[in-house]
């Protein structure tokens, strides 16, 4: 009974327009930032390393390079304080979380690319067909 009261609750409060976010892809996250009475939008782009799906409590790990230190923030995906995530390239792992990244500096914290495109095997690709040599 309890878990469907709390289950209506965190319906009512998740966001229904994210993005698919996977671990490997780089990111730009859209905060907002509370300066007195004024509001902005702060940006922060980095890779997602870790992912923590828990309903209203979901979160992803994001690491960025700054001045040569390492920086991560975990953000909270569906806080109100999020006001956007952009996905600006996708990466290929093979990992659930890419801890590894935090020893590596560099190129070698680069992330070969996923490809979007998704294979469908349809008959709307033209088999070759041999055309026979004509003789005169």
């Amino acid at each position: 009974m309890q878990n469907k009261i709390l289950q209506l609750l965190e319906d009512g409060q998740t966001k229904r327009d994210l993005p698919d976010i996977q671990v490997g892809d780089n990111v730009d996250i859209h905060q907002r930032i509370l300066e007195g009475q004024k509001e902005r939008l702060q940006v922060f782009n980095g890779v997602v390393i870790a992912m923590k799906n828990r309903g209203l409590s979901a979160t992803i790990t994001v690491r960025r390079i700054v001045q040569g230190e390492g920086v991560e923030r975990v953000f909270a995906v569906h806080s109100p304080k999020i006001a956007k995530i952009e996905i600006k390239r996708t990466g290929k792992v093979r990992r659930a979380k890419l801890y590894y990244l935090r020893k590596r500096v560099g190129k070698a914290t680069r992330l070969k690319e996923r490809d979007k495109a998704v294979k469908s095997k349809s008959k709307s690709a033209a088999p070759k067909v041999a055309t026979p040599a004509t003789t005169a």
